[in-house]
């Protein structure tokens, strides 16, 4: 039977040229909107989340606060936190409890009472803008693998019983962590003293520091008379291996309280007195309590993936997403 030329148009019409147009049509409206579109990256590992988008609010020094992307500050909080250059697994960890503290904080309002974060170390989280990093000397290399573990980890924190911990975290342990309720008066389960291996070699893990007797009594606030070797008397020590109350003169101190007042690394200490000279040997530095760096570095160098390192410097704590 014969086929009317009207319908055999009709067939090469939608067979053919329409597609064309479909397809062509598509890729100029792809390349219109192509800033509207979300990058995805592979992330290979298998602990990879997916990114996630969550607003911060923070307050950088000067006064100025700006509303921030969570990982784009958890990049300037983990070059600013963490050596760059140590182990990737090491990075990610340190990126799992930025995130976890910084999440907390917009959930409970956090130190300032509002939900948002400051860049000054002693209070929250210390920070520095990439092009900072970069100006002081930091390696394009080490940026890019900070962004990694940052993007790697997007999403995860550690709870507790279902509740985002205290994720705190600290320079250097000098072979072990310390009891939360030893510094701050809290206990929590994920908290405790541990051993923190493969330090030796960390900045800080032992510092030895010399005053005069002048000095030590205007800081401290006793009069030293008499034997110098009666002037110091641990009474007790912390899980960790701090000093939890020492006599000094007849006046009494937590550990806490004598590392304040001479501004020490930390305290876990030994302290001696000969002559017009007192010396302290302090081992480690922060108030050791969560996760070592330099012991989550060493562990990381063995093999260990962050998750690992984070089970063990918060044991019976859980890796979850951001709900």
């Amino acid at each position: 039977m014969k086929t009317p030329w009207k319908e055999v148009c009709i067939a090469l019409l939608m067979g053919t040229v329409l597609p064309g147009l479909i397809l062509n049509f598509s890729v100029l409206l792809l390349e219109g909107n192509a800033r509207e579109l979300p990058i995805v990256e592979s992330i290979p590992e298998i602990y990879a989340a997916e990114k996630q988008v969550w607003p911060v609010t923070v307050r950088f020094a000067g006064g100025m606060i700006e509303r921030m992307d969570m990982d784009a500050y958890l990049t300037g909080v983990v070059l600013a936190e963490m050596p760059a250059d140590f182990e990737i697994e090491a990075l990610k960890a340190q990126a799992v409890a930025a995130r976890t503290y910084t999440a907390k904080t917009v959930r409970a309002g956090g130190k300032h009472g509002d939900g948002s974060i400051c860049t000054d170390s002693a209070c929250c989280q210390a920070y520095i803008s990439e092009e900072s990093y970069l100006s002081q000397g930091g390696s394009e290399e080490n940026l890019q693998k900070v962004r990694r573990a940052v993007l790697d980890t997007s999403g995860y924190v550690l709870t507790y019983e279902g509740e985002l911990i205290e994720a705190t975290y600290f320079a250097c342990s000098g072979g072990s962590t310390e009891d939360a309720a030893a510094v701050w008066g809290t206990d929590y389960p994920y908290l405790q003293a541990l051993p923190s291996p493969g330090e030796e070699n960390a900045a800080h893990y032992c510092d030895t520091l010399c005053f005069t007797t002048a000095q030590c009594q205007k800081m401290t606030g006793c009069t030293f008379t008499g034997d110098p070797t009666g002037w110091f008397t641990v009474e007790a020590y912390t899980p960790g291996g701090g000093i939890e109350s020492i006599n000094i003169c007849g006046e009494r101190y937590s550990g806490t309280q004598l590392r304040r007042l001479l501004g020490l690394p930390s305290t876990a200490m030994t302290i001696t007195a000969a002559g017009d000279t007192i010396t302290i040997v302090t081992k480690g530095y922060g108030h050791r309590v969560g996760m070592s760096q330099y012991g989550a570095d060493a562990m990381a160098a063995t093999g260990k993936t962050y998750p690992e390192i984070l089970a063990y410097y918060y044991p019976g704590t859980q890796l979850e997403t951001l709900s």
